[in-house]
C-alpha cells in the first residue's frame, strides 16, 4: 500500500480560506449559490467535504464494439445521421436520434429532452466524444442522454488523466458545473492546504494521510487502484475520514452528555417498600434480566445527575414493569412522571397496565391523548399542573403548549426512535429552565449492542436479554397467494374453535389513505368470505374512539377477527389471539414483521404467523423472509435487518434526522467504532480543544441543533 506523504513545502496558510463563502468561487451566483445551500455547502470548508458518490472512468476510450450492456464507458465516433421523431403519445413528445459509429460497430444515442443547440451539435459528420451507460435496445447497443462534446478530428482534446468524480447534486445543479467549482477548490487546495484536525501523532500511528492529502485522493483518484481501495472501503483517505466522522459524532454525543450532566435533576430517594408492594401484586415474577435492568435504573437515581438510560428489549421481553418501577421512588419524592407513546393504541395499553399496578398503591394515573378536547382536555391540563396527576400517561400531546406540569421528575419515551429530536426537547422543557428531567427510553426495536452504543453514545445502555417463561414460540409459514382460499378455511376453522386472529395489510406506496383502503377491501372480502365469524377493522385514520372500541371488543373476544394496518404494530396484548396473517409482507422490514409476530405467542396456546406472498416474490425476498422464518430472536432478526437494510432504515432514523452520517455505514464501518471511541476520548482532553472544535464544524456543523439539550 502506497504512503501518502503531505507537501512539506505547501504550509497551510494562517488565516483558514476554507471558512470562505461558497460565492466567492468563479461561476457562483445567487442563483447557484442558493442551490448549494440545498445541499447545505455555504462555505469553501462544506464543499471540499462534500465526497464524490462513485467514479467514473473517463482516461481512455472504449470502442463501440466491446461495450457491455449496463457498462458506462468513453465513446469517441462520427455521427453518421441525426433525426427527430415523434413518440405515438402526440407531437409535444419528441425525440431526438443520433448514430454513432467508430469503425468497431454502431451505437445509438437517444435523447427525450433536448434544446436547438444540442440538436444542432449532433450533425452528420460531426465528431463527437460521449459518456453514458449501454444498453442493449431490440438487439442494438443505445445510449439514452449521454453526455457529449463537440471537437475537430485534427485536434483532439486530451482524455482525463484522473477518474472523474460523481457528486451528489440537487435540481437545478448539474455534475459538470459541480466539477468545476470543485477543481477551483482542489486547485486552492493543493496551494494553500488545510489546517489539520486530528493529532499528527495519532495519523502516523495509524499510518492515515494529513487531511490535503486525503481530500485531494477521494476528489480525484490517480488510478483504478485508488478506486477499488475506495470502493471497498479500504483506501487510507477513506479509513481516515470515516473515523474522523465517527470521531466528531461521538465528540457531539459527549458534548451532550456533558452539558446534560451539568445541569440540575431531581433528587429522588429509594422507597423499597412502594417498590415491594408492587411486586408483591404482580401474577409473575421478573425474570433475573428485568431484575439487573432495575437495579440499573435504582443506581443512576442515586447519582448527582440527571439519569439518561436507553432500554432495549425484544418484544414481550417486560420493558413496561421496568419502567413502573422506576416511576415508583421518583413519585415518591414528590415528582410527577410523564410516559409518552407514539400511537393512542399503545398509551392507552400503558394506562390500563399503570391504572393496574399503581391506583391500588394510591397513585394517581392520568391520560392525555390529542382526542382529549373542551372541557375534558382542561380538567386534565388543570390536573397536570397542580400536581395532582402523578403518572401521566399519552402521546405527542404531552409536550404541547397548554400542558404544564408541575413538578416533572422522570420522562419514559417509549418506541423513541418514532419521535423526532424537537418533540423529545418540548417534552424535556417541560420540568423547567436549568432543570433535566431523568430520561428512560424504551425500544423494542433490537439494536446490536456495538451500534447501539456507538448511535447513542449519550445514553447508558441496558438490555433486557430474556423471555419471561411461558412465551409460546411463534410458528412462522410463507404462504403463496395461489394458497388464499386454504389460508381462509384456516382462519375460519380456527375462528369456530374459539380461537382469535389478527389480519394484517401493510403499508402500500408509504401512503396512510391507499393503507387504509386496502385494509377496508380485506374487510370487505373476508365479511363475504366468513359470514359466521365476528370480523372488525382498525386503521390508523378512524378516530381515536373508535379504535379503542373495536381493540376492546377484540381483548373481550367479541370480535374474533381483527383486519388492521401495523397500527397494531405494538401496544396490543390479547392473549388468546393465536394467527397472526401478515400480507405482502415484503413491504416491511423484517424487525417490522417480528414487532407484528410480537402480538401472538403470549398465551399457551400454539400460535402462528403465516406471511402471505405475492406468487412471483424475488428470490432476495424469499431469502429475507426465510430468516423471519427461522428466528425467533429479535438481536439476530435487527442484525440480518441492518445488513439488508441499512442502519438508517432500522434505527428510524430518516424520519428523525439524526444520524445524517455522510460517508459512514454503520454496518459496513464497524471495525472503525473502537478506533473512534479511543480518538473521541484522546480529542476530549483540554489540550485538544482548538483541533475537537474544528472536528465538529467539519462534520456537524448543520446537525448541530440534534446536539442542543435546551
Amino acid at each position: 500500500m502506497r504512503s501518502h506523504v503531505a507537501n512539506p513545502e505547501k504550509e497551510p496558510m494562517s488565516r483558514d480560506w476554507s471558512r470562505e463563502d461558497v460565492s466567492t468561487l468563479k461561476g457562483v451566483g445567487p442563483k447557484i449559490q442558493e442551490k448549494l445551500s440545498r445541499l447545505g455547502l455555504q462555505n469553501k470548508q462544506q464543499m471540499l467535504f462534500h465526497l464524490p458518490l462513485r467514479y467514473e472512468d473517463r482516461t481512455r476510450i472504449t470502442p463501440i464494439g466491446s461495450l457491455q450492456p449496463g457498462q458506462r464507458a468513453l465513446i469517441e465516433g462520427d455521427i453518421l445521421h441525426s433525426a427527430v421523431s415523434f413518440r405515438p403519445q402526440g407531437r409535444s413528445r419528441r425525440v431526438l436520434m443520433a448514430k454513432l459509429e467508430d469503425g468497431s460497430g454502431f451505437l445509438a444515442l437517444r435523447f427525450f429532452n433536448f434544446n436547438a443547440g444540442q440538436q444542432n451539435a449532433l450533425k452528420q459528420g460531426r465528431r463527437i466524444r460521449c459518456f453514458g451507460e449501454a444498453r442493449l435496445v431490440m438487439g442494438a447497443m443505445e445510449m439514452a442522454h449521454p453526455e457529449f462534446d463537440v471537437f475537430d478530428p485534427d485536434t483532439p482534446p486530451p482524455l482525463n488523466e484522473h477518474l472523474t468524480p460523481v457528486y451528489p447534486v440537487t435540481e437545478g445543479l448539474h455534475q459538470l458545473g459541480l466539477r468545476k467549482l470543485m477543481q477551483q477548490l482542489i486547485a486552492q487546495l493543493d496551494q494553500q492546504g488545510l489546517p489539520e484536525t486530528l493529532p499528527k501523532s495519532w495519523l502516523e500511528q495509524q499510518q492515515l494521510p494529513e487531511v490535503s492529502t486525503a481530500l485531494k485522493i477521494l476528489h480525484n483518484p490517480r488510478d483504478q487502484q485508488d478506486v477499488a481501495l475506495i470502493q471497498a472501503s479500504r483506501h487510507p483517505a477513506q479509513q481516515r475520514f470515516i473515523i474522523e466522522e465517527l470521531t466528531a459524532h461521538r465528540i457531539s454525543l459527549l458534548h451532550k452528555r456533558e452539558q446534560i450532566n451539568a445541569m440540575n435533576s431531581p433528587s429522588i430517594r429509594p422507597d423499597a417498600d412502594l417498590q415491594q408492594a408492587l411486586l408483591d401484586s404482580l401474577e409473575f415474577e421478573l425474570t433475573a434480566a428485568q431484575q439487573r435492568v432495575s437495579h440499573e435504573v435504582m443506581r443512576d437515581f442515586t447519582r448527582q445527575q440527571p439519569m439518561m438510560r436507553l432500554i432495549q428489549g425484544d418484544v414481550g421481553s417486560g420493558k413496561t414493569v421496568v419502567a413502573a418501577l422506576a416511576a415508583l421512588p421518583v413519585i415518591a419524592s414528590g415528582y410527577q412522571c410523564a410516559l409518552m407513546a407514539p400511537t393512542e393504541i399503545l398509551a392507552e395499553q400503558h394506562v390500563q397496565n399503570f391504572t393496574r399496578w399503581l391506583a391500588p398503591l394510591g397513585i394517581s394515573v392520568v391520560s392525555l391523548m390529542g382526542a382529549d378536547k373542551g372541557k375534558k382536555r382542561a380538567v386534565k391540563e388543570a390536573q397536570i399542573k397542580n400536581g395532582e396527576a402523578q403518572m401521566v400517561i399519552g402521546t405527542h400531546a404531552l409536550f404541547q403548549a397548554t400542558v404544564d406540569f408541575h413538578a416533572l421528575g422522570l420522562i419514559i419515551i417509549d418506541e423513541q426512535h418514532r419521535f423526532g429530536v424537537d418533540q423529545r426537547q418540548a417534552l424535556q422543557r417541560k420540568a423547567g429552565d436549568g432543570v433535566m428531567p431523568h430520561q428512560l427510553i424504551m425500544t423494542a426495536t433490537p439494536i446490536p449492542r456495538t451500534l447501539a452504543m456507538s448511535v447513542y453514545a449519550d445514553l447508558d445502555y441496558s438490555q433486557i436479554d430474556e423471555l419471561p417463561p411461558g412465551r409460546t414460540p411463534v410458528n412462522t409459514s410463507i404462504i403463496s397467494e395461489s394458497k388464499r382460499a386454504q389460508l381462509i378455511e384456516r382462519v375460519q376453522s380456527a375462528c369456530d374453535a374459539g380461537q382469535q386472529v389478527y389480519w394484517v395489510c401493510t403499508l402500500i406506496e408509504e401512503s396512510e389513505v391507499l393503507q387504509c383502503e386496502a385494509a377496508e377491501q380485506t374487510f370487505e372480502n373476508l365479511r363475504k368470505q366468513m359470514p359466521g365469524i365476528a370480523i372488525a377493522l382498525v386503521h390508523g385514520r378512524m378516530k381515536a374512539a373508535e379504535k379503542e372500541q373495536i381493540i376492546s371488543e377484540f381483548k373481550n373476544g367479541k370480535v374474533q377477527l381483527l383486519v388492521a394496518t401495523t397500527v397494531i404494530e405494538v401496544g396490543v396484548d390479547v392473549p388468546n389471539a393465536s394467527i397472526m396473517v401478515i400480507e405482502n409482507p415484503e413491504r416491511l422490514g423484517l424487525s417490522q414483521i417480528h414487532q407484528l409476530r410480537g402480538r401472538v405467542g403470549r398465551g399457551r396456546k400454539q400460535s402462528y404467523c403465516l406471511l402471505l406472498v405475492k406468487n412471483d416474490i424475488s428470490r432476495q425476498v424469499s431469502q429475507r423472509l426465510e430468516i423471519i422464518r427461522n428466528h425467533q430472536d429479535g438481536f439476530i432478526i435487527a442484525e440480518k435487518d441492518l445488513e439488508i437494510r441499512g442502519a438508517g432504515e432500522v434505527l428510524g432514523t430518516r424520519q428523525t434526522g439524526e444520524v445524517g452520517f455522510r460517508i459512514v455505514d454503520l454496518l459496513r464501518d464497524k471495525r472503525h467504532f473502537g478506533q473512534a471511541e479511543a480518538l473521541a476520548d484522546l480529542l476530549m482532553q483540554p489540550e485538544y480543544k482548538t483541533e475537537r472544535q474544528k472536528l465538529l464544524d467539519n462534520w456537524i456543523g448543520r446537525k448541530a441543533a440534534y446536539s442542543d439539550v435546551g
